[in-house]
């Protein structure tokens, strides 16, 4: 198969008949195989009775529906994983994203050589509450990340299959899969600017809580990438220079102590941040050997993205 659209969804029961005409249109004019796979978050509006109508009218729509509402994350993580498609390509259910874009991204892919091409709105149809938060959100994304993406968030992407296959995504991290791509082995992540159009059905159902979120997210990702399979480098190392601050300063009061007996040691502040420093070393020192128990007896601890093997069955 081509190309696998999978757009996640809440309550955009007017937009779908649309969207999915116009993906349609698209692939039918470039002869594409294909499929769209819409993953129904929980919706409480008709959404999934116009899915099932869809679907009978075409049978290249697929459809996942939820209990209740989990989250984009897990919609993308469960479309990935039906995901037939040699690209697959993500896109909100809103109409703010153009199915025009779709030849150019899987293009991008297959002879740009791109394991991720990721959308750039690089003129938004958004008030400025969510443009400003949203760049300075993206600036340090970026720096950190080191990925070098104007817009991380956006929701049209397209992927080399391999990738999806070889990711998980949950909790909030959907802002963050080029950053999971990467720390999977995915080093060629693109860009294209894309066309944002201003929405015509509905609200948005995101509010600015999603930035606080998206930090504390950005910094468990990062963590995670680094030290998810070597936590002891992370809390080793602080809680040895920890314990050796506090040793050398208690090193320094035994030593003036013994110097001048009428050196007082508890009664100065360099005492209690002594103390303090080797408790605190100490604290770092066994978490990190707990975790590192943990993490090797964790599911998936010695499972790894093997890209090529010889003379192995």
């Amino acid at each position: 198969m081509d190309v696998s659209i999978i757009v996640p969804l809440i309550d955009e029961e007017e937009s779908l008949p649309e969207l999915t005409d116009w993906i349609h249109r698209v692939v039918k004019e470039h002869q594409y195989s294909y499929e769209i796979i819409l993953i129904d978050d929980g919706s409480t509006d008709n959404s999934w009775k116009v899915i099932e109508s869809l679907q009978k009218q075409n049978p290249h729509i697929k459809g996942i529906k939820f209990q209740r509402n989990y989250g984009k994350s897990a919609a993308l993580n469960e479309g990935f994983k039906a995901a037939k498609g040699e690209v697959v390509i993500t896109m909100d259910a809103d109409l703010q994203d153009s199915p025009d874009e779709i030849p150019f991204l899987r293009d991008m892919i297959l002879s740009g050589g791109f394991d991720i091409v990721s959308g750039w709105k690089k003129v938004r149809h958004d008030p400025i509450s969510k443009t400003v938060p949203s760049r300075f959100f993206n600036w340090i994304t970026s720096k950190v990340s080191k990925i070098k993406l104007h817009d991380f968030n956006c929701g049209l992407k397209a992927y080399r299959s391999k990738v999806v296959k070889s990711i998980e995504v949950y909790g909030e991290m959907h802002r963050y899969i080029p950053v999971i791509a990467k720390w999977a082995g995915f080093k060629k992540i693109g860009e294209k600017v894309v066309e944002h159009r201003a929405r015509k059905y509905g609200r948005t159902k995101f509010g600015l809580e999603r930035f606080v979120n998206g930090f504390l997210d950005l910094a468990s990702i990062t963590f995670v990438g680094k030290y998810g399979k070597r936590p002891m480098h992370f809390f080793g190392t602080w809680g040895t220079l920890f314990f050796l601050a506090g040793f050398g300063f208690s090193l320094y009061l035994i030593i003036s102590k013994l110097i001048d007996y009428n050196f007082g040691i508890t009664s100065r502040p360099i005492f209690y941040i002594a103390l303090t420093s080797m408790v605190i070393g100490t604290q770092l020192f066994v978490t990190g050997f707990l975790a590192e128990l943990i993490s090797r007896n964790a599911p998936g601890r010695n499972s790894y993205l093997v890209e090529k093997r010889l003379g192995i069955d």
